[in-house]
């Protein structure tokens, strides 16, 4: 039975482990990425955040605590002068586990683990966080109340829009009906026009005739 054994023992020694873990902490912070299996990854994370949380204290007592852990000068001073930096604000949940599918061969299940504040693509997706508000009964109320009163001011007015575009209209079919009866008139008065005066002509020429029609039947009168 496993009882109280919480510990991944990752099928090596104490000393395995421990140089194992502090190789993979001194690989993550100076290159803030590393690509590893999850059941590792999950070890390294309970190693290497305590030391992070260690960083923010910069003593010479806490650099000799995390120099004994890790092993290693340059990771040591890239953490206490870069990586807490960083993760000053941050308290705590300073690495994160990234799944990738699994390995080709003994189908392990691979991971990245990575530095949470040194992933800036992440970082633009949820830096703006939404403020939270409260919604009570009674906004929700008015903004319906609200939509619904703006819903029938839009269905009024289209309502009111209608009867004026159908009197446009009207006016200007209207308008085009009394131009086409003036051109029709102005048409006929011309018609008429032209008509009246071969007739005036006719009834010019028949007067001339019946004039010298009768001033020869006088003349020949006077002879008789």
């Amino acid at each position: 039975m496993r009882h109280n054994k919480k510990n991944n023992h990752l099928s090596r020694t104490s000393a395995h482990r421990g140089a194992m873990l502090s190789n993979m902490a001194t690989s993550l912070i100076m290159h803030k990425r590393i690509f590893t299996t999850v059941p590792k990854a999950k070890e390294l994370r309970k190693f290497v955040e305590p030391i992070i949380t260690k960083s923010k204290d910069d003593t010479t007592a806490s650099r000799r605590i995390v120099f004994s852990m890790l092993q290693n000068k340059f990771a040591v001073t890239e953490l206490f002068q870069n990586v807490s930096q960083k993760v000053a604000d941050r308290p705590g949940g300073y690495t994160r586990i990234i799944k990738t599918g699994y390995r080709l061969g003994d189908n392990a299940a691979m991971c990245f683990i990575e530095l949470v504040d040194y992933n800036e693509n992440m970082l633009g997706d949820g830096g703006a966080k939404k403020a939270k508000t409260r919604r009570s009964r009674r906004k929700a109320t008015g903004a319906a109340t609200d939509t619904t009163t703006t819903a029938a001011t839009t269905t009024t007015d289209s309502k009111a829009k209608e009867p004026k575009k159908a009197a446009k209209k009207e006016e200007v079919k209207k308008a085009e009906e009394v131009k086409v009866e003036e051109t029709t008139e102005v048409k006929d008065t011309k018609e008429v026009k032209t008509s009246e005066t071969p007739v005036a002509e006719e009834t010019a020429t028949q007067e001339e005739t019946q004039i010298v029609e009768e001033a020869s039947a006088e003349g020949e009168g006077l002879k008789d």
